[in-house]
């Protein structure tokens, strides 16, 4: 997989709502299983959300889980990250990453290419 480019990224009130995307380049994007991972001040980056290569499955950290959605759209080569009722502990800069090796390799936490990231910051 080529280049990830998150976007979607700020400033919300607790409560709130942000959707992420995330753009794939290069081809073969369904062959590739893609995830959401997240990195706070001072902490090691998590998992947040993956899903598999033609949307069929989906994984969620037990932190995130009935308040995120993980997507995908295979045609326009995205992946999306849609939040819910944030909490100032959701604070963090969002990672997008793709594995061939499918959503197990993303649970292992290991991914063959990783976007640059986006800033979400909730505030109290």
């Amino acid at each position: 997989q080529g280049q990830l480019v998150e976007s979607g990224g700020g400033l919300v009130q607790a409560g709130g709502s942000l959707r992420l995307s995330c753009a794939a380049s290069g081809r073969a994007f369904s062959g590739y299983a893609m995830g959401w991972f997240r990195q706070a001040p001072g902490k090691e980056r998590e998992f947040v959300a993956a899903i598999s290569r033609l949307g069929g499955a989906t994984y969620y950290a037990d932190s995130v889980k009935g308040r995120f959605t993980i997507s995908r759209d295979n045609v326009k080569n995205t992946v999306f990250l849609q939040m819910n009722s944030l909490k100032p502990e959701d604070t963090a800069v969002y990672y997008c990453a793709a594995a061939a090796g499918g959503t197990s390799a993303l649970l292992q936490r290991t991914a063959d290419s990783w976007g640059q990231g986006t800033q979400v910051t909730v505030s109290s």
